[in-house]
């Protein structure tokens, strides 16, 4: 009877350690944020003035003030160089949203329009990219 229990006890303990790891693969990627991804890079009218990039990043700043924002990231280019990185822009946002509603209020922010007015002549272009994350 005691070889019986042990076999028991053994194929549970197999089979929960299966259905545990089935588990675990079927959503490997369960831990991934979910949101709308708005990212945007601006080139300079004139990249060798400092103060149209001091004045540029402040404006940039009072967009992360926008409070439908949940997550702000201000950037310039990193020191990497391999064939597949732009590495022309001044300047960048990353800014994570809850949903894309979130998004269309930030895009009619006072704050958003005001920049646009106050900083546009800065830049020579802007070039935005939209994600929203799969479920």
């Amino acid at each position: 009877m005691m070889k019986k229990e042990f076999f028991l006890l053994l194929f549970f303990c197999w089979t929960t350690a299966a259905v545990a790891q089935q588990k675990n693969t079927s959503k490997p990627m369960k831990n991934l944020k979910t949101g709308f991804v708005h990212t945007v890079y601006f080139w300079l009218k004139d990249t060798h003035s400092q103060s149209a990039k001091d004045s540029l990043y402040q404006g940039l700043q009072t967009l992360a003030t926008i409070d439908v924002i949940q997550e702000k990231f201000i950037g310039v280019p990193a020191s990497t160089r391999r064939p597949v990185i732009d590495h022309t822009y001044d300047f960048s946002i990353t800014f994570v949203f809850k949903n894309k509603a979130d998004q269309d209020v930030y895009q009619e922010h006072s704050i958003h329009k005001k920049f646009v007015a106050d900083y546009g002549h800065l830049w020579q272009k802007v070039q935005v990219y939209d994600a929203i994350s799969i479920p």
